[in-house]
């Protein structure tokens, strides 16, 4: 209605001005009196400048207005005097878009505050960095982890660790890392992880801090528990027979020699003595081939990187074990994308890994003949995601691996094999880990086993 009435006053101004207009051009060429002339030229000057000025004032209006909105000033209001002249409704709509913009803004700054408190008070160490260093969010938890107070730049950290500094300099986007850091005759390990974003065409870093000191205790602890309890088993297994055999021999040597006179022995007796020795002699052995593993685990040589073609890395896998393969009558399926694929590892402890991983899945299948099962299909793939990085697996349909023994299987001398040592998967681990990626797996009873190759970016 305001708008329909503006309009109207407008149109009236308009009309008012084209008739006056009218008026004078009739004087004009009608001969009359010079001052009816000027007259009515002064009462259309008098129009116009009043028409000009009004327009202006809107303009004026409509400028301050639009400052308004670009310094973001939504304190300023305009005067709603009720006059009945256009700049009413003007003044009317200016407030209304004001305080649309005002209460935009409160919210805005209530999201903001929320989520500056949560950010503030949650567990885990927050710190983002601009690409100068200069911090601009360090909440509560990253500062007691480090130990220090409010900081301006991220390079201020150097006095508590230079590798922290090359650490959160360095990671990418799902970069990953673990950093040891010495505190008040303390140690803690910082699990960091990053992220990059980008505002408003500015470059940022976002930095997430946690101490998993007592985590790694405990997992310590427990993978402790178990490797000593392998270890106790294996080593029981051998020293108990060596301990009874050489008792059983000791005391009847023992019996022989408090015997006066000469000392002569059976045949029978004698093979008994072969056979017990024969035995001591072969656990023996295989203790010391235990320890020999075991001491192999502590010393894997640092990764020679190097970016190397999967498909040429599984060809030699493959044509290692295609005699094996061809023997128990295995089908093949290799799929690679792209076909060009390539990972930055060391090709001789990966080709290990695969060649491990891959003799187990063969293994796997024979069983598959004795569980009357005659299809035999070993699947390998290789794919890469653009976020997360390259990926490797070896899928057999074989006969599985049941819960319990799934949770087991990395734990170093842990086996489920009649011969097997019980390090080839706690090896593929360790060169995988020293690789900067994982290895996992899933496997179903009767349905087959899948191990997975992950090569972070």
């Amino acid at each position: 209605m305001d708008f329909k009435n503006r309009k109207f006053k407008l149109l009236v101004r308009l009309t008012i001005l084209l008739a006056t207009m009218f008026l004078f051009v009739d004087l004009f060429y009608s001969g009359s009196y010079t001052l009816s002339k000027i007259l009515v030229f002064l009462l259309i000057t008098l129009q116009v400048i009043y028409l000009y000025l009004s327009l202006e004032k809107s303009n004026h209006e409509i400028v301050g207005f639009l400052k308004t909105i670009q310094y973001e000033d939504f304190t300023h209001t305009y005067p709603n005097p009720k006059s009945g002249t256009s700049l009413d409704t003007l003044y009317h709509e200016f407030n209304e878009v004001i305080r649309k913009f005002r209460e935009i803004r409160a919210d805005k700054e209530a999201q903001y505050q929320y989520l500056k408190t949560i950010v503030q008070h949650v567990g885990i160490g927050i710190v983002t960095f601009d690409k100068k260093g200069e911090i601009q969010i360090m909440n509560a938890s990253a500062r007691r982890l480090l130990g220090v107070g409010p900081l301006k730049n991220i390079n201020q950290l150097q006095t508590i660790s230079e590798e922290l500094i090359r650490s959160v300099n360095e990671l990418r986007t799902g970069g990953r890392d673990l950093i040891k850091i010495t505190r008040d005759g303390e140690d803690s390990q910082i699990a960091i992880y990053a992220i990059e974003l980008s505002l408003r065409g500015k470059d940022f870093k976002l930095i997430s801090l946690q101490n998993i000191q007592s985590e790694l205790e405990e997992k310590e602890m427990e993978a402790w528990q178990n490797l000593i309890r392998v270890l106790t088993h294996e080593i029981m297994n051998s020293v108990t027979p060596i301990s009874s055999l050489a008792a059983t021999v000791e005391g009847d040597l023992d019996d022989f020699l408090k015997k006066e006179g000469s000392i002569s022995f059976e045949k029978e007796t004698l093979e008994e003595y072969h056979l017990a020795v024969k035995t001591i002699h072969n656990r023996s052995d295989s203790l010391i081939k235990f320890v020999s593993d075991f001491r192999n685990m502590t010393r894997i040589k640092h990764p020679n990187l190097e970016e190397t073609p999967i498909a040429e890395l599984l060809e030699h896998v493959i044509s290692l074990l295609k005699n094996e393969m061809d023997d128990k009558q295995i089908e093949l399926k290799v799929n690679i994308v792209p076909a060009d694929l390539t990972v930055l590892i060391d090709k001789e402890q990966i080709e290990q890994v695969l060649i491990n991983l891959m003799k187990n899945a063969i293994e796997a299948l024979a069983e598959n003949e004795e569980d009357g099962k005659s299809s035999k299909q070993l699947n390998l793939k290789a794919w890469k995601s653009e976020s997360e990085g390259a990926y490797v697996s070896i899928a057999d349909n074989g006969t599985g691996i049941d819960e319990e023994a799934l949770k087991k299987i990395f734990i170093p001398f842990f086996t489920t094999k009649k011969h097997g040592s019980g390090i080839g998967l706690s090896l593929s681990k360790q060169i995988m880990r020293h690789h900067r990626g994982t290895i996992s797996v899933k496997s179903a009873l009767n349905a087959g086993t899948e191990f997975t190759l992950k090569f972070s970016q």
